[in-house]
């Protein structure tokens, strides 16, 4: 199987070539240590209390906002828990989303934890 030539580091300014996003002088600054799925408390427990919040509010908030309505297929968390078990289980700061309205909340509202807290 022939190789792929190797690629620029992505990082600003790096000469170096790499056959990954980021060569081995700048590959820790962005390695993620996120915690698994269950490891952050979406277990067994979160997908039944998800199916019955679902199962209660079937349509999406955002969507519903605008004249659409549109299933609902993700229980978000208003304010973003970061790891707040408290704020994790709080059904008061739940809401339904279709998949389209939570990526666009999360990668705008969501994003960056310095604008929330």
């Amino acid at each position: 199987m022939p190789r792929k030539p190797k690629k620029p580091c992505r990082y600003p300014g790096c000469p170096n070539l790499t056959e990954s996003a980021y060569c081995e002088e700048h590959s820790y600054l962005y390695q993620t240590e996120r915690a698994g799925a269950s490891e952050r408390g979406y277990n067994g427990r979160w997908r039944k209390a998800r199916r019955r919040y679902l199962k209660e509010h079937p349509l999406c908030v955002r969507c519903r906002e605008r004249g659409k309505l549109v299933k609902a297929t993700v229980v978000d968390h208003i304010i973003p828990h970061r790891g707040n078990e408290e704020l994790f289980w709080d059904e008061s700061n739940w809401q339904a989303l279709c998949k389209n309205c939570h990526d666009r909340k999360t990668m705008t509202e969501d994003r960056y934890q310095e604008y929330k807290y």
